[in-house]
């Protein structure tokens, strides 16, 4: 449930529209739903203004479906991600409207598309295009949690001129997600051309000296710009998550 559902909830309920018994029913479920294998935090867009998100690794499809349904019974904007072929035609099944993208494993359904206007601006650079599951996983949150995405792809170290030939749009953005696998120089490249906060995501990317994306992970950790900060290893979800807060936080800043 979010903010604005339950004050018009209220608000029913103090114009005589909908009786206290009704709106009781209605809020029977929070602050979470036990469906036995999860326990659905319906709360959580209340206290910090995003939805609970659906992790679909490890999971069965009907575990999925049945989470991503919880959800979307709210109102809320709902995504899950790391979501295999199998379990994403499941959840199609079951809201046709849900839109899945095969590259980012998600599957996002936007119920307040139009309702809200988008909050702030997020850009996503990535370094190749074997990067682009990671960076697509992070552009996909961004936008399913209301925020205008910038994609910049393709623009690794190894070619340099190719980064600052987008500059600009870099200049425009509240946050920048920089995800890179290799050596994982390009956030501190990024970050020194830049007045604004910028994520580094180490991707696990890059041949047998890489570990996966931990040679990546440990140069982002020792990058020497101040303005980069670090999530663990092909996390685009937790990395836009922050994004998005950093992004609303600087458009309410400008607006009050």
């Amino acid at each position: 449930m979010t903010s604005a559902a339950l004050l018009e909830l209220l608000a029913e309920v103090e114009r005589g529209t909908l009786t206290p018994e009704a709106a009781a029913q209605r809020l029977a479920t929070l602050p979470f739903e036990d469906l036995g294998h999860a326990r659905v935090d319906h709360h959580r867009s209340l206290r910090t203004g995003l939805p609970e998100v659906v992790f679909a690794a490890g999971k069965t499809a009907e575990q999925t479906v049945a989470i991503f349904s919880s959800l979307a019974a709210d109102g809320v904007d709902v995504l899950a991600t790391r979501v295999e072929p199998a379990t994403a035609q499941a959840v199609l099944a079951n809201h046709p409207a849900a839109i899945y993208n095969a590259v980012a494993r998600t599957v996002a359904l936007r119920q307040t598309h139009g309702t809200v206007a988008p909050q702030g601006h997020v850009a996503v650079v990535c370094a190749g295009t074997s990067d682009l599951p990671v960076a697509e996983e992070a552009g996909v949150t961004a936008e399913t949690f209301g925020t205008r995405v910038t994609r910049l792809y393709d623009v690794g170290v190894a070619g340099l001129h190719r980064l600052l030939a987008v500059r600009d749009d870099l200049k425009s953005a509240q946050a920048i997600i920089v995800c890179a696998g290799m050596e994982g120089a390009l956030p501190s490249v990024v970050g020194g051309l830049v007045a604004v906060p910028v994520i580094a995501v180490p991707t696990s990317v890059g041949y047998g000296a890489s570990f996966g994306g931990a040679t990546a992970l440990l140069g982002m950790l020792n990058s020497c710009s101040p303005n980069v900060t670090v999530v663990n290893i092909d996390n685009g979800f937790g990395a836009a998550y922050t994004a998005v807060l950093i992004a609303r936080g600087a458009t309410q800043g400008r607006q009050s």
